[in-house]
């Protein structure tokens, strides 16, 4: 939720620990993006192996299932805002044979004392609510080892127009090239991609209802008025009608950089 520029971290935090629980089998496009970014990570290798992982913005554990169900990682270090997370992602861990876990609660922009020489940073559909980007890739370069990853999915500037079109609030969301550019001190990219996939709903207010079981509503915390509402729905249903009903865009983002040997700044 982006008000005037800057994110309601507080809100962001109780709006996903009240969805947690159900978060999975609503977010579907996040579900396949964790998928994915798993796939590219271990690049259809038979099982990679790597000593230390940390995963930021955890969540209910798509990413986490995802990624050690095809690789080793020795100790599992994992990241959310919300800290009712940490059972979640514990018991995938365990399933998964890994025997050393840690959980860090908190906002990763603010954590203290997070784990060095990493060989894998990866963070799945979190990315677009940090506050400073470029703070960001400087202070994982901290972390993660000479030749190591940092590898994420995230959200490009067509993710939900039809939102962003009728509502006035919404995330920032940059360009491959700006991620690229902003990492490029610290990072060398090996992979960059993206696409637009489109999800249909009966009606617009399967739509709300949909943003608002995944967490990721992009508006702020105003009261909605029955005016307002049928104003949505009605704008809605004129701009974005699809077959017999409407459709949502999301536009995934997948990032894969290398942590160079020598930094540039």
């Amino acid at each position: 939720m982006r008000m005037h520029g800057v994110v309601n971290k507080e809100l962001v935090r109780q709006r996903f620990a009240r969805r947690l629980r159900g978060y999975r089998r609503h977010a579907i496009i996040q579900e396949s993006m964790a998928s994915e970014l798993a796939e590219l990570i271990c690049k259809g290798a038979k099982k990679p192996s790597f000593g230390k992982v940390l995963e930021i913005g955890a969540g209910s554990g798509a990413l986490t299932e995802a990624l050690l169900s095809r690789c080793d990682i020795g100790r599992y270090y994992a990241n959310d805002l919300v800290s009712e997370s940490s059972e979640l992602i514990r018991r995938i861990v365990l399933d998964q044979g890994v025997r050393e876990y840690s959980f860090i609660a908190g906002d990763i922009e603010h954590c203290r004392d997070l784990p060095d020489q990493l060989d894998v940073a990866v963070s799945n559909a979190t990315v677009q609510w940090l506050a400073d980007m470029p703070a960001f890739f400087r202070r994982i370069s901290d972390i993660v080892k000479a030749g190591g990853l940092l590898a994420f999915s995230s959200f490009g500037k067509r993710n939900m127009l039809e939102i962003r079109s009728i509502e006035p609030h919404g995330l920032k969301y940059y360009p491959l090239s700006e991620l690229e550019d902003m990492a490029k001190p610290f990072f060398a990219p090996l992979i960059l991609h993206e696409d637009v996939r489109k999800l249909d709903f009966r009606c617009p207010e399967e739509v709300l209802r949909h943003i608002s079981r995944t967490g990721v509503n992009g508006l702020a915390r105003e009261r909605w008025t029955k005016t307002r509402h049928r104003s949505f729905v009605e704008r809605y249903r004129s701009s974005f009608s699809s077959g017999s009903g409407v459709h949502l865009t999301y536009h995934p983002l997948f990032c894969v950089f290398r942590r160079k040997e020598e930094l540039d700044c």
